[in-house]
């Protein structure tokens, strides 16, 4: 083989590298890119789940909000919830389990 040969196949030889080099540079960062993008349309879906629960939440707090505004609503509330009563009115507690087993 001449010298001329020689240096041509190293030449050949060195781009070779040099392009598997930069081939390979450009995979890795394109797998990286990809492995961002997975992460946050998994993110993406689990965040509008969220949205969408504290929506929710929030129409029913504001549901509350309209009925605490009414005055025998909240009388009625209070009464149930903590046992007032009026003058002379007794309060008997049926427990729940009795309830659900009737």
């Amino acid at each position: 083989m001449t010298k001329t040969r020689k240096k041509a196949k190293k030449r050949l030889l060195g781009l070779a590298c040099l392009f598997m080099g930069i081939l390979g540079i450009l995979i890795a960062s394109i797998f990286k890119d990809w492995v961002t993008i997975f992460k946050n349309k998994k993110e993406s879906v689990l965040l509008s789940s969220k949205y969408d629960t504290l929506l929710e939440d929030e129409i029913k707090l504001n549901s509350e909000l309209n009925k605490l505004q009414d005055p025998e609503y909240v009388t009625r509330y209070i009464r149930e919830k903590y046992l007032y009563s009026k003058d002379g009115e007794i309060i008997i507690r049926i427990p729940e389990e009795d309830i659900k087993e009737e």
